[in-house]
């Protein structure tokens, strides 16, 4: 039994309360041993992933208690995945947040980035759906400080918006926990699988009711319409900085659902099949398009960039609902672009509103316009899905693996317009922010004459100037979509192999249980 599987959850936990006793009143320091610490994640998460790379399993029994007394922690292809994931955006956000300052404008930044770290990994991590449960709240008590760091009315008013819906979502998750539990006796998850397995289709009706509220708590936390409406506000009015982290909060749902409703629900358990499909899908399209939309109409940077992830979310369930291995594949793959370009997108955006606020309008050119324009764009080009960049493999790779199902000239329909009408909207607010914004006409009829600064470049107006160290988290990150796009056969053959491991459990149940595999 390897101790290094608790690493990504320990570090944090230990890296969090040191920060807030021991050097809270030391920024410098706080920032080298959050980065640090941040690496040391990264590393341990690449490595672990490198020891399941061969489709094994490998099991963690906290105190040394087998399952399903004890507490268990499972690294699988999966879970090996999203750790990973996570690390790089994280490493990517502390970055950036270092060099633009965002980190000193409020209190315990930087603990609070670790502990959200500890409840995003060990909800990809645990094998059990209390603990599951624990470290969504884990990760929801961070973010609601993460929120409102900073302050402000508006930002507060956000904050509370966001608490209350997820305070909603997580009071329906244990209703759900205990309904399961008061059927099976247990709630880790490879019991729970062999235990649904056993029941009589008499003993299904509470089970069945378990199953579709665990399915709706799943959903608040991917922001699926109609329950996505703490996202928009949330992440517009949050430091942008955290919203590039809270790019990946949204996947924690998206997995929960590949992972409970493969693993305890799967397409064999009769009381629960067709479940995902019949709902999910109907609304993930819906959500797609809805977000689409929403980055048409956006008249704010943040509102933009927040109704795109919106939007990525849709695409992304689209190809969770079709609940094959082939379109489970493709979701994985579409997990990670879509996590790396939103958080490029939101620092991107973060750039811009510290140079001329959030509203898209027309106003002079700001500090650096051509960086970051170039950067504006390509991070539009990728989460709009257009050529060449990964969003475009991944919607080819979804819109693939809808053809055998029948609602295959629905699926392709609504990916295809609500990608046009994305890239309208991107090309809406890039063209009114950097193009409009040199065009000085807009400015004459307006404006009286100034007097000339010689010592200032021609058309660019004093302002601040962002060091280097956010354009290199920021490059990292759009490396990541270069190589995912690069690379997108090697991705595809490790999404495959996981996907085909979802859809066959048996590996899963046989590590945890300790059972001779049959």
């Amino acid at each position: 039994m390897s101790h290094l599987i608790i690493a990504p959850v320990v570090l944090p936990a230990v890296l969090g309360p040191f920060i807030i006793m021991v050097i809270r009143h030391h920024l410098d320091l706080q920032r080298v041993f959050s980065i640090a610490g941040t690496i040391a994640l990264a590393v341990i998460s690449l490595i672990l992933a490198a020891q399941v790379s061969d489709g094994s399993v490998q099991v963690y029994d906290l105190g040394n208690w087998p399952a399903p007394f004890g507490i268990v922690l499972v690294l699988d292809q999966l879970s090996a995945l999203m750790a990973v994931l996570t690390t790089l955006l994280a490493l990517g956000v502390i970055l950036y947040a270092v060099g633009t300052g965002w980190d000193a404008r409020g209190r315990n930044f930087h603990a609070l980035f670790h502990f959200q770290l500890m409840g995003i990994l060990g909800a990809f991590l645990t094998g059990d759906a209390f603990n599951l449960f624990v470290f969504f709240e884990v990760l929801l008590i961070a973010s609601y400080g993460l929120m409102i760091h900073g302050g402000g009315a508006v930002r507060l008013q956000a904050g509370v918006q966001y608490v209350v819906y997820n305070l909603l979502g997580s009071s329906l998750f244990l209703f759900a926990l205990g309904t399961i539990y008061s059927v099976t006796g247990t709630l880790n998850m490879a019991d729970l699988a062999l235990r649904v397995a056993e029941l009589s289709p008499d003993d299904t009706a509470l089970l069945r009711v378990g199953a579709v509220m665990l399915l709706l708590v799943f959903a608040i936390k991917a922001a699926v319409l109609p329950l996505h409406f703490w996202l928009p506000a949330s992440y517009a009015n949050a430091p942008l900085p955290v919203a590039a982290l809270f790019a990946i909060m949204t996947k924690v749902g998206a997995y929960a659902i590949l992972r409970v409703f493969t693993l305890v629900f799967g397409p064999e358990v009769s009381v629960t099949a067709g479940l995902v499909g019949d709902w999910l899908l109907p609304a993930a399209l819906i959500t797609l398009a809805v977000g689409s939309i929403g980055v048409l109409g956006a008249r704010e940077i943040g509102r933009l960039i927040a109704f795109g992830s919106i939007a990525s979310v849709g695409t992304l369930l689209v190809s969770i609902s079709m609940f094959t291995p082939e379109a489970a594949a493709a979701a994985l793959y579409y997990t990670v672009h879509s996590t790396l370009a939103s958080a490029v997108l939101f620092l991107v955006a973060d750039l811009v509103m510290e140079r001329r606020g959030g509203a898209i309008v027309a106003q002079r050119p700001m500090p650096q316009s051509g960086l970051i324009s170039v950067l504006f764009f390509v991070g539009a080009i990728a989460l709009a899905g257009m050529p060449p960049l990964s969003g475009f493999v991944g919607k080819l790779l979804v819109m693939d693996a809808a053809r055998g199902t029948d609602q295959v000239w629905m699926i392709w329909a609504v990916i295809l317009v609500s990608s046009l009408i994305t890239i309208v909207g991107f090309a809406r607010a890039g063209t009114i922010l950097f193009w409009e914004s040199h065009d000085a006409s807009h400015f004459r009829e307006s404006e009286p004459e100034l007097p000339i600064d010689e010592t200032q470049p021609d058309n660019e107006d004093p302002g601040p100037h962002t060091g280097k160290l956010p354009f290199v988290a920021i490059f990292g990150l759009m490396g990541g979509l270069v190589l995912l796009t690069v690379f997108s056969g090697q991705v595809m053959d490790y999404s495959e192999a996981t996907a085909q491991y979802l859809f066959d459990p048996a590996p899963y149940i046989d590590a945890v249980m300790k059972r001779t595999p049959q």
